[in-house]
């Protein structure tokens, strides 16, 4: 396969990046929840310890941004967040490289970040965003949200834009490794037949009515149940309600918080989709993620039709 093809077709996939319907945060809670509204940011703008990143390309950025955020610009192929290892898309940076890039940034595992993306439509475009969110995750920090309705929202609601570049003091970041489980092949298939695997691409994809050019086998993982991230949206791209993704996950995957999931993709995008929404708005607390997803499992096993 050409591998400029594949990094176009996954670009069109993982750019974008729209955010969803805003969830209140709870009282008596210092963390945002999930998916934030551009009220409750601007509400809380100034307070210690809250960094807000701007995801979109660095062009985006200098053109207009929200006040005293900080660009972090995720990209396909490579940027802080991702990077292409065994010619794999969406693979995990060193640890020392994340941890550099999120101190220049002013991060530590104490922060609360609030992502602030571009939007897009149809749906498939925003994972960008919350593979941003399970890295961070992944890096230690708990406090992560994305901003509903991303930079076109909080300009749509007459909110103010800056070019002006905020002086950032590095910090050492202070994480560890871990705070989301990310397994390899070998895990997975140890664990088809006896645990959850999720995939989470779109349903003709899972039965192999459509084949996507960086899996090139019909099908899916052997055991693996269909829950589609793109059933996640509105027809806006906005999340659905968290009445609405509880049924579908649970309809799924059963209510039991407590049993290991291991989900997974095409690539690695949509599985943090439903990762991030698994984890932090519903409350499953054994979700691990497969970063090599479809494209890694197909050069080395059959896919089940």
């Amino acid at each position: 396969m050409n591998p400029i093809a594949v990094v176009l077709a996954v670009s069109a996939l993982v750019l974008g990046l729209p955010a969803g319907k805003a969830q209140a945060a709870v009282p008596g809670r210092p963390s945002p929840a999930p998916f934030v509204s551009t009220t409750w940011l601007a509400a809380h703008a100034g307070t210690p310890g809250l960094v807000v990143v701007d995801l979109r390309s660095a062009a985006d950025y200098d053109a207009g941004h929200l006040p005293n955020s900080v660009s972090i610009p995720f990209a396909v192929p490579l940027s802080a967040w991702i990077v292409s290892r065994d010619d794999l898309l969406l693979e995990l940076p060193p640890f020392a490289d994340l941890s550099a890039a999120l101190g220049r940034a002013g991060i530590t595992k104490r922060s609360k970040v609030v992502l602030v993306t571009g939007v897009s439509t149809p749906p498939q475009a925003q994972a960008g965003g919350t593979r941003a969110a399970v890295t961070l995750m992944y890096a230690g920090l708990t406090d992560v949200s994305i901003l509903d309705g991303g930079h076109p929202k909080w300009v749509a609601d007459g909110r103010a834009t800056t070019t002006a570049v905020p002086a950032v003091t590095p910090v050492t970041f202070d994480g560890t490794a871990g705070g989301v489980s990310f397994v390899d092949i070998d895990y997975v298939r140890a664990a088809v037949g006896r645990t959850t695997i999720v995939d989470a691409r779109d349903a003709d994809v899972y039965s192999g009515k459509v084949v996507e050019p960086y899996a090139n086998k019909a099908g899916h993982i052997p055991s693996a149940v269909s829950l589609p991230t793109v059933s996640f949206f509105n027809a806006d791209g906005g999340y659905r309600t968290t009445r609405e993704l509880r049924v579908a996950v649970e309809g799924v995957v059963g209510t039991d918080k407590n049993k290991e999931v291991i989900v997974y993709c095409g690539v690695g995008g949509y599985a943090s989709t439903t990762t991030f929404v698994m984890t932090k708005l519903l409350g499953y607390r054994n979700v691990k993620f497969y970063d090599g997803s479809a494209q890694e499992w197909v050069r080395n096993f059959s896919m089940e039709l």
